[in-house]
């Protein structure tokens, strides 16, 4: 990282690392026996590891100029093992998570293991951690050898990658002392958000200056995509937290929004993360890496663009669909329904084409494994989609909404769409950016698939199955007119499946170890002379065939 900065970047590094150090210092002092303060020291000590490693190679030679001539890979690199750990360490806390539903004396009678305080750790670490550093990663390949260009300069990928981290760091151990903002998808404390932001207008700028630099006229589709994620996340994440904090002092905060408005705002953002976070960049991944390993064009060009502009138009407009039989206005809850059943032709779109681009290639799908992550996630994809769309029905909503249905269908988006086509896009990318002929061994990511795929039929089936049992019973009525199962005898019908559950989480995670092994062997290999599959280091020798199909 630091031999291949100038000397002027590393100055510019260490400025910016020491002015972290210093107001990590400054919270450490002022939030003293506020959990502010404890996070001032994690920010310190995180700012201080980042300056003593680029002093440490402060004073190596001045790397050659010619490096300017190839892409910027480092962080991609970087971003990769990131996102594995990440992916690791948050799988570890969901298997956690589901057994405590199981075995509830799991907890050991600590209050940070408690399920209210490892759950957002599981979806914070799983969600932003392995899915933002995958997104991060890839979507800096994506950009350099779609646009021809390399990346602006060397410190704001680096300042947006270490400093997204850092913002996960603080979100995840805010969870463990038992502070966020209590939304759903526990945003983490007000000063976290600020400093998100500055690192998200410089992950937007970066990708906007890169385009301008652009040697390709055209923007290819995975771009639009990306670049979709990141401008909707910003105004997701800026207006779901405008809060007012209790002072510089304290962590607490108060939402701006209350009542029906808060929920309104809270499910306007949390379904267009879904929509811009979870599906919108992991499009851009499968755009690129899909007919790249398949070594097929995209089916068709303009429907990919088709599906963007749909996508991006309907999606906003869904998240209502979370608040049927609420205080919410009947006619928003309408809006909403109707908006996410359109929504199936676009989604569907995507879906379709991804597999379409895979005609006269299954052979390759048979034979890959990698490739079969992919197309197994835009399986899902098409499924997840449908099944969005039918649960948002509000007589369907009625059964489903607050069971384990919803937690089996997130998860079917989840593990078989996001992790999926991840998983994929890491193992074709490998290669390329350590210069390897292939993975350390095929026969592991064969074992990964299909953990992966067994894991996730297994957790998502047993959901769908308590999901509704839980609901047919709670709107079960006996001849007087009473209920007839109290909460408690749904919740004991569910220990079978609580159960299954977690040991498809068990599986899915055994899976990921092996990934991250057989990674991190594969950086071990010693290099060869060329990059693999037609990866090009120098921007001007890099054509991009099997993506476009010259519509």
């Amino acid at each position: 990282m630091v031999a291949g900065l100038s000397r002027g970047d590393r100055q510019v590094a260490l400025a910016i690392s020491i002015l972290i150090a210093l107001c990590g210092l400054a919270l450490a002092a002022v939030g003293r026996g506020d959990p502010i303060g404890t996070h001032g020291f994690i920010i310190l000590l995180y700012a201080l590891g980042v300056s003593f490693f680029v002093i440490a190679g402060y004073y190596a030679p001045e790397p050659d100029i010619s490096r300017l001539l190839r892409y910027y890979d480092d962080p991609t690199k970087v971003g990769i093992v990131l996102a594995m750990a990440w992916a690791v360490f948050g799988l570890t806390f969901g298997v956690w998570v589901a057994a405590l539903l199981a075995w509830p004396d799991l907890t050991f009678d600590a209050g940070w293991a408690s399920f209210g305080r490892i759950r957002p750790v599981h979806t914070t670490s799983v969600i932003f951690g392995f899915g933002g550093n995958a997104l991060i990663a890839t979507s800096f390949h994506v950009l350099q050898r779609t646009s021809r260009a390399r990346l602006p300069e060397q410190i704001s990928p680096w300042f947006v990658l270490l400093g997204y981290n850092l913002f996960c760091i603080i979100a995840v151990s805010g969870y463990f002392i038992g502070v966020t903002q209590s939304k759903e998808y526990a945003e983490p404390e007000w000063y976290a958000d600020i400093f998100l932001v500055v690192v998200w207008v410089v992950y937007f700028l970066i990708y906007i200056r890169t385009l301008q630099r652009r040697k390709e006229p055209h923007i290819y589709v995975a771009n639009w995509y990306y670049m979709a994620f990141i401008l909707v996340v910003a105004v997701l994440h800026i207006v779901n937290n405008l809060a007012v904090p209790v002072s510089f002092g304290h962590a607490k905060s108060y939402s701006l929004f209350s009542g029906v408005q808060d929920a309104m705002t809270q499910w306007w953002y949390g379904h267009n993360a879904v929509a811009f976070f979870l599906t919108a960049g992991f499009l851009g991944m499968m755009y690129y890496y899909l007919p790249k390993r398949a070594g097929r064009p995209i089916f068709s060009y303009r429907l990919s663009i088709i599906s963007f502009w749909g996508i991006t138009f309907m999606y906003m407009w869904a998240g209502s669909h979370h608040l049927h039989y609420t205080a919410l206005p009947q006619w928003v809850q309408t809006l909403g329904m109707t908006f996410s059943i359109v929504l199936l032709v676009p989604s569907w779109a995507s879906a379709g084409n991804a597999l379409a681009t895979l005609n006269g290639a299954w052979h390759k799908v048979r034979d890959d494994a990698t490739l079969r992550f992919m197309m197994v996630a835009a399986v899902f994809y098409g499924l997840s989609t449908f099944e969005g769309s039918f649960m948002a029905i509000r007589a369907v909503n009625s059964l489903s909404h607050y069971t384990d249905w919803t937690v089996g269908h997130v998860h079917a988006g989840a593990l078989g769409w996001v992790a999926m086509i991840s998983f994929g896009s890491i193992y074709a990318l490998v290669p390329w950016m350590w210069k390897r002929e292939r993975m350390y061994s095929s026969k592991l990511i064969e074992w990964h698939f299909w953990l992966a795929l067994a894991g996730t039929v297994v957790y998502v089936f047993a959901m769908w199955n308590s999901g509704i049992i839980q609901g047919l019973m709670w709107r079960t009525y006996n001849e007087s007119g009473t209920l007839a199962y109290s909460f408690v005898d749904s919740l004991v019908a569910m220990h079978p499946y609580y159960i299954a559950r977690t040991f498809g989480g068990l599986l899915f995670l055994i899976g990921a170890i092996l990934g991250s092994y057989n990674i991190w062997m594969t950086i071990r290999q010693p290099g060869t002379a060329l990059a693999s599959q037609g990866e090009a280091d120098e921007p001007h020798l890099a054509p991009q065939p099997a993506l476009q199909a010259g519509e």
